[in-house]
């Protein structure tokens, strides 16, 4: 894969370069860009297969870059390399494939490259070309973790728990915290997921079944997790409706 590193600072690009080079079958393409312009200017001279992009940088920053390169037909792909973690959301809205906090350890710089890499042609141009509208409904929802910034696929996501101030979200690879409250992400994906408990929301796409328990109480079972989940006695009604449809 060919690389090509866009940052303001000298020590960082330096830094990325040492990194990339020790990882197989990537190549640091000369020169590096030292800010937005040079970075679309470079793009269009050398063809990288992926441009690895800081957000902060003078005159076009980076999600200004990138959502440039949504509008071209071979954009390579983005993995922003920033010190910034708050821009998760925007970057994945222009077309990003992966978001990495500074400082960056290798590991997690050859996960996002070796993403890339998986990736065939369909799916690169499908990449660069951003969503037309701002209020496109979100396909992902942005968790920080000790990875860094993740972006989860929602088909990913088996259920939402609530407990106090956050939110654990169960996904197939594992689960991790949200900063988000269940009213909200009941009312914004609520064709996607059932709420079944005042602190539960189940994605209608893991539905298995709906039992009772020994005890006489309604569980509700979901594919890719062995965890059966209570159904409280108020949503059973609206449960055993909606699995007559499913």
């Amino acid at each position: 894969m060919k690389i090509l590193i866009a940052d303001d600072e000298p020590l960082a690009r330096e830094r990325l370069s040492r990194l990339v080079k020790t990882i197989p079958h990537c190549t640091v393409l000369e020169p590096s860009a030292e800010n937005g312009q040079q970075a679309l200017q470079l793009v269009e001279a050398l063809q990288p297969d992926v441009l690895l992009l800081d957000i902060g940088m003078p005159g076009l920053d980076g999600l200004q870059v990138a959502a440039r390169l949504c509008e071209h037909n071979n954009a390579p792909a983005v993995i922003f390399c920033t010190a910034h973690d708050e821009f998760a959301l925007q970057a994945f809205e222009v077309s990003a494939i992966g978001y990495l906090v500074k400082p960056i350890r290798v590991e997690q710089l050859q996960a996002a490259l070796e993403k890339a890499q998986r990736l065939n042609p369909v799916q690169l141009a499908a990449l660069s070309r951003a969503p037309s509208a701002s209020n496109t409904p979100r396909t992902h929802l942005s968790a920080r973790t000790h990875k860094g910034i993740e972006l989860i696929p929602l088909e990913h996501v088996i259920h939402f728990l609530a407990d106090n101030k956050y939110v654990t979200l169960r996904h197939i690879n594992g689960e991790t915290l949200l900063d988000e409250s269940l009213k909200s992400l009941e009312e914004e994906f609520g064709d996607r997921f059932v709420r079944i408990h005042r602190n539960a929301l189940v994605s209608r796409n893991h539905i298995e079944r709906l039992q009772r328990n020994p005890s006489g109480h309604y569980e509700i079972h979901l594919r890719d997790t062995t965890e059966a989940l209570t159904v409280s006695r108020r949503h059973v009604a609206s449960v055993r409706k909606l699995m007559d449809k499913l």
